[in-house]
């Protein structure tokens, strides 16, 4: 009997470790973004395609993005250069080409300092001609 207690209580013990290890990489180690995705909806030609994804470094150390690279020659993105402070935000600018019509589905690759370093962010739409 005392066995299964002891094993029962070191499973406990071992999985509140584990929870607690995750969150702390979760919360202190990441670049955490309010959105992951921006939708468009349907614009016409000629629109913005003006966009801005907000970032917090969930970092104890500066952030710093070294490189934001979108799929294709239609999106140009621009980004916070210097480092990011843990708790502060920074900021990812996109701006889709809309003199192209037709449904659109773009990714953009960051890359970073933090435990999460590769986050793909993604634009979706549909851009018509105006009536």
């Amino acid at each position: 009997m005392k066995k299964i207690v002891a094993f029962l209580f070191l499973i406990c013990l071992t999985s509140i470790v584990i929870f607690a290890q995750k969150q702390k990489i979760k919360q202190n180690d990441s670049i955490n973004f309010t959105g992951l995705i921006h939708d468009y909806g349907t614009i016409e030609v000629g629109s913005s395609g003006n966009y801005e994804f907000k970032f917090t470094n969930g970092m104890k150390t500066p952030l710093v993005v070294s490189n934001v690279k979108p799929a294709c020659g239609c999106t140009i993105a621009d980004w916070t250069k210097e480092p990011v402070l843990p708790g502060k935000t920074g900021v990812i600018k996109i701006n889709y080409n809309t003199k192209i019509p037709g449904t659109f589905n773009k990714s953009i690759t960051v890359n970073s300092n933090a435990k999460n370093s590769t986050v793909i962010l993604q634009i979706k739409g549909n851009v018509t001609l105006p009536k």
